[in-house]
This record gives structure tokens, sequence and C-alpha cells, in this order.
């Protein structure tokens, strides 16, 4: 996980999803506008509808690769994801910051399971709730779940390279980034898929060669344009995190530490 670039939605894109969000708003109790959202999302997030159609296209704007999961990056993003579920939110329904896309692997598990450190007494709680459950409001307090519409996940979590490719804690045990840190890799399976380590090693072998093939077509005389042409493939590519982590971690790591010595241009891409 990174975060992602803010992208601004047309104006009125912006305008019409307003106008969703006044119709669940309406509802004239909590129970009434999370039935309202069900519905409403349900109603709206289709194919044939415009709207949605230019929300997807934005949201597909902030994935990296052949859109990828903005969560695990590297299966294909095809459900548009409540940072904050709905179900809990009803009035974050339409709202375009609360928004990114994400693969079903992620979001499935993830579904209506939300946590927040309660305003009261800071302690983490649980706030999900399940289909026979009274709809009421949730507790008050700050998300648990790291937001990478709004936040950096790696000032909270690292990758082990090159050994273990999985995420860990960068705060220490019993800190508040050390619990967002190990919620939001629990919650999403960061670690609990052997297919992602297997991924992410993978995409470390696929950068680690693609920043060897620039320093050796640089120094054989290529052009601007052959080099910027590297640099966006790179750009493109799946797992951006383990690209962020190897610019982050390429002082500890010898063979990073050649390579991006040799093409210090590197760390900016």
């Amino acid at each position: 996980m990174i975060r992602l670039a803010h992208i601004d939605l047309p104006p009125d894109i912006v305008k019409k999803l307003h106008g969703y969000q006044q119709a669940v708003n309406k509802g004239a109790t909590y129970a009434d506008r999370v039935a309202l959202a069900k519905r409403h999302f349900g109603l709206r997030n289709r194919k044939d509808n415009k709207t949605f159609e230019a929300v997807k296209h934005s949201l597909t704007e902030m994935c990296s690769g052949a859109r990828r999961c903005c969560y695990c990056e590297d299966s294909v993003a095809d459900e548009v994801e409540h940072i904050k579920p709905k179900d809990l939110y009803p009035e974050l329904v339409f709202v375009w910051e609360n928004y990114l896309y994400a693969c079903g692997p992620c979001n499935g598990p993830k579904n209506n399971c939300f946590a927040i450190f309660a305003a009261d007494d800071g302690q983490m709680v649980e706030v999900g709730r399940t289909r026979d459950t009274l709809a009421l409001p949730p507790t008050r307090g700050e998300p648990v779940l790291i937001d990478p519409r709004q936040e950096d996940p790696l000032d909270y979590m690292e990758l082990d390279l090159p050994g273990t490719f999985l995420f860990l804690p960068v705060g220490e045990p019993g800190t508040l980034s050390h619990q967002r840190a190990e919620y939001t890799i629990k919650l999403l399976g960061l670690n609990r898929r052997d297919y992602l380590l297997k991924a992410r090693a993978e995409a470390y072998c696929s950068y680690r060669a693609r920043l060897a093939e620039y320093v050796h077509r640089r120094d054989a005389g290529a052009t601007p344009a052959d080099l910027e042409r590297l640099i966006s493939g790179v750009r493109r590519m799946n797992h951006p995190t383990v690209w962020r982590e190897m610019q982050r971690q390429h002082t500890i790591i010898p063979e990073l530490r050649d390579l991006f010595d040799a093409t210090p241009e590197a760390l900016f891409w």
C-alpha cells in the first residue's frame, strides 16, 4: 500500500454525487439512512450510469499497473470500495474521498469490519455489525484502518526486503502506529495470502532488473526518449510498494545501494 495520488472529479460528476448523497441524507433516522445508502448505491453503481463510469475511470487512474487493487496491488481492481463502510457511515456513501478501487479478496473479508479509537478513552473498538444486528450509529472516534487516500501507509509499515516480503509495523508495540499497521495488515490479509508474498518477491527482481537495464542503456548512449520509456515502465508496474521500499531501504541492501549509487535519479521516480 502506498498513498494514492489525489484526482479531482469533473464538476458535473461532483454535483451528481452530491445529489445522490442528499437523497440518502433525507432519511429520518440512522436506520433509514443505512437502508437508503444500500439501495441507492446498488441503483447508481451500474455500467449504464455515466456518473459512476466516470468515477471508475478516475479510480482506475489511481491504480498501479493494469488496474491493480489499491490495497494488495496484485489482483484486478473491480469493486468500488468504501474505505469507511457504507452500512456504518451512510453519510459517506457517495463521497468521492471515501472511494478506492479494490479487489474481491481484499474487499470481501473487510466488508463491514471497521474499528475506531474511541473518542472518550482512546481504546480500540470494533464498530462493525452483522446483518441481524440493530442499526445504530457507530461509536465516535478516529479510524484504526490506514486510509491510503489521506495517509501514507509507509509511515506505519514497511516491507521486509529482500527477505520474507511481509508487511511489518514500524512503530513500537503498544503504540497507536503499531496498532493501526497491525490492524490494517490483518484486516486486508496483506500477509495471509502466499501468492502476495511471491508476487512481491517477483516484483523486486523485476524492478531490480529494470533498474540495471536503465543503467546499461544510459551508459551505452540511449536517447532521452528511450530512457523516459524505461522510467515510465517502472512507474506503471504492479506492486509499487516494493519499488518505494527499494528506494527507502537502498542504503542497507548492498545490491540496491550499488544500483542506486549508479543512478541516483531513480530515487525520485
